[in-house]
């Protein structure tokens, strides 16, 4: 069952999932949850919170910020279905994210287009599109 539950504890620790973790780092970026204009939405399976997306929404457009499945829960399809829902209640035509290889499997099967980009890191990163 999709939600907007906003920044809860339970949604909070499944988006600190997708945070890099610095305590600091991860503090600013929930703070901007927090003061706006930024988006959290959850899917609940069984009467728990199982995922959670954090967006910023531009029109039909979106962009995934954070996105995090509770463990007990992964690869189940939670997160694939929380997209889904998330596009279809905002009646988005567009869905962007950046990620690195280990979600980019992820992105694929959801229908995303990856197209790699430059990374200011060791790691690759995609550019993953999503469009209806």
């Amino acid at each position: 069952m999709l939600s907007e539950p906003g920044l809860t504890p339970a949604t909070e620790a499944l988006l600190r999932q997708a945070m890099f973790p610095d305590p600091d780092r991860m503090a600013a970026e929930l703070d901007r949850y927090r003061q706006g204009p930024r988006l959290v939405l959850a899917w609940a399976f069984a009467g728990q919170v199982v995922s959670a997306v954090g967006l910023e929404v531009n029109g039909d457009a979106a962009t995934i910020l954070h996105l995090g499945t509770h463990p007990d829960h992964a690869r189940q399809g939670h997160a694939r279905t929380l997209l889904r829902e998330v596009a279809r209640h905002l009646n988005l035509r567009t869905l962007t994210a950046e990620t690195d290889d280990e979600a980019a499997g992820f992105y694929r099967r959801c229908g995303f287009v990856l197209q790699a980009m430059p990374s200011p890191w060791s790691r690759a990163r995609y550019r993953c599109e999503w469009v209806a």
